[in-house]
């Protein structure tokens, strides 16, 4: 893959990024689409720098006062002509069409080209994109970007606020153009969407083309797949509709025991290579695969057949100056590589969707991954509809990647509040899980992180108690507990109401977020005198949770201190607060 091209799983040589300096306006008395400035910009604007939002550092502007409508706009030089060697007069590119992609925009965005409506995008999660061909213009063009946000708890908004100032666990706004924006030149009719599904069992994997239009005239698709250099499979065959399935074997007398695994460990990808051609053009695209299972039996989580002990962290994914958006491609390696030094085989990116170049760092440095929906904070009709939509968005767009071991879809009943006894909510949550089991039956889903599952592949509870004395009392009835008899932390319970315990994998999968002595922040729990007091917490009660008999994981809180929320083993600026490598042989130690 190129480094920093923005959708690894499907890359392409032809590309040009738009991040950098925007024109850029507050619209705070929502008169632009009136005023139409899509069409004349205003001339007292300012400027921004994309990808970073308004209300950080990083942009250029950093306030963080809400604002509930913005805009944006910068010019771009497209060539849609081309001049042929011989001298001839420049001649249209016929079939060359142009698309313009967003990874991510808070909340809802509307966007022109050259004054003509583009298309409009709602979801700050999921990426998005248009083909803006019938409006550009050899030379300069210019785009315009209008998003919308609001405070309301309706919308999926994950760890932002819907109040003026910080509170708890929830922290400043993010608003408008957060990730990357991109253009991309492709011929006439090209590959839209890769699905690519590996079959462990039968050492093959499962490739589901889908084109961008039904060819008027029969195409040809290709495809290599190659592992370390050598090729392992190729094959063509003809496109004659819209979308194209073929099954390839892998097995191979040249790789041990015939197929390369992907595993935390050892985290082997087979590069994919694909060509579209006919017509006189071609459109050529890259990806790739990691061999692995996800599965469960007999209450343990399985991967490649093999039982797995998860030694997760949880990762909200902020820093100092640039909030939600990494800085750069390199601090998103960096904090895996801080991850894997503390010990810990995966992380729970915990109320937001990271930008992909991170998944696919992930996927090759062999980080797990749990993909979690960031949370709206209200039960109610249009919350329902918009969460489907862009939940199966989030899904569909991460499939790919062999790091994403697990779909969490809510957490701690949050926007599900009264899931415990209310039968529209549990409705709700049982129809979550089925549709996203409908388009990825590999991967455990789980459907209310923290407490209270109604259907779920997994049982996750979370304890902040500081005590491992304490723990391994409270969980010597495991029973109890699982039936409903007892509560499992004082005040919530394992099951909603209505539903059993099935036998299902068992992780503890929040606990911790020991915080120093401070008047600026919190953790949980008491907070620590000094580092050895810290240590001995930490020893204790992660010591206490790999001695329970039936969990198969932990998921420490957390990887970085998020701005009031001081309970990270690192600062904000990934400096860390305690020796990491006794963290890590207090995670390593016992095998698990």
């Amino acid at each position: 893959m190129q480094k920093g091209y923005p959708r690894p799983q499907l890359s392409r040589e032809n590309w040009t990024g738009l991040d950098g300096t925007w024109k850029f306006l507050f619209d705070d008395c929502n008169v632009g689409q009136r005023e139409r400035w899509y069409d004349a910009f205003p001339e007292n604007t300012r400027e921004i720098r994309v990808p970073f939002s308004y209300e950080t550092k990083l942009s250029g502007i950093g306030e963080e006062a809400f604002h509930p409508v913005v805009w944006y706009q910068r010019e771009i030089e497209i060539k849609k002509t081309i001049s042929p060697e011989d001298g001839e007069e420049m001649c249209e590119a016929s079939g060359r069409r142009f698309l313009l992609h967003f990874e991510g925009v808070d909340y809802t965005a509307v966007v022109w080209v050259n004054g003509c409506f583009a298309g409009t995008h709602t979801g700050a999660y999921a990426r998005f994109s248009f083909d803006i061909t019938d409006y550009v213009r050899d030379g300069a063009n210019t785009i315009t970007v209008r998003a919308q946000d609001s405070m309301s708890c309706v919308q999926p908004r994950g760890k932002q606020r819907w109040q003026k100032e910080n509170f708890g666990c929830w922290y400043v706004q993010t608003t408008g153009i957060w990730k990357s924006v991109w253009l991309e030149e492709v011929p006439q009719n090209y590959i839209e969407k890769l699905k690519l599904t590996p079959d462990f069992d039968n050492a093959s994997v499962r490739l589901e083309v889908k084109l961008n239009q039904k060819p008027s005239s029969p195409l040809t698709l290709s495809g290599r797949i190659v592992l370390d250099g050598r090729e392992i499979a190729v094959w063509q065959m003809q496109a004659l509709a819209e979308y194209a399935t073929v099954d390839i074997n892998l097995a191979s007398g040249d790789v041990p025991w015939q197929v390369a695994l992907w595993t935390p460990s050892n985290p082997k990808l087979y590069d994919v290579e694909l060509s579209l051609f006919g017509d006189g053009q071609t459109d050529a695209v890259a990806s790739y695969f990691g061999m692995r299972k996800v599965s469960i039996e007999n209450g343990k989580v399985l991967l490649n057949n093999v039982p797995l002990y998860q030694r997760l962290i949880l990762d909200q994914g902020y820093w100092e100056e640039s909030h939600l958006t990494p800085p750069c491609e390199e601090a998103l390696i960096k904090d895996i590589d801080l991850v894997l030094a503390a010990g810990y085989n995966g992380v729970r990116k915990h109320q937001k969707v990271e930008d992909e170049r991170f998944l696919y760092w992930c996927d090759r440095k062999g980080l797990l991954v749990w993909c979690e929906m960031p949370s709206a904070y209200m039960f109610q009709e249009d919350a329902v509809e918009q969460f489907t939509g862009q939940w199966m968005e989030i899904v569909r767009q991460n499939y790919n990647h062999p790091c994403v071991i697990t779909w969490t879809a809510f957490n701690e009943s949050w926007g599900i509040e009264r899931v415990y006894t209310d039968c529209c909510q549990q409705k709700f949550t049982e129809a979550i899980y089925h549709l996203t089991k409908a388009f990825d039956p590999m991967r455990p889903v789980i459907v209310n992180d923290g407490w209270e599952h109604t259907v779920s592949d997994i049982v996750t509870l979370h304890d902040y108690e500081e005590s491992g004395e304490v723990f391994t009392k409270r969980y010597q009835d495991k029973e109890a507990i699982m039936d409903g008899r007892t509560s499992f932390n004082g005040e919530r319970y394992a099951m909603a109401k209505g539903y059993r315990y099935q036998g299902q994998p068992v992780i503890i999968s929040e606990y911790g977020g020991i915080a120093f002595q401070t008047k600026d922040g919190w953790g949980y729990g008491n907070q620590v005198a000094d580092e050895k007091k810290f240590l001995e917490r930490f020893d204790r009660i992660t010591t206490a949770i790999k001695q329970l008999d039936d969990s198969v994981g932990f998921c420490y809180t957390q990887v970085t201190d998020v701005q009031q929320e001081v309970n990270g083993l690192y600062t904000m600026k990934r400096e860390p607060k305690v020796d990491i490598e006794e963290i890590r042989k207090i995670n390593l130690a016992s095998g698990r």
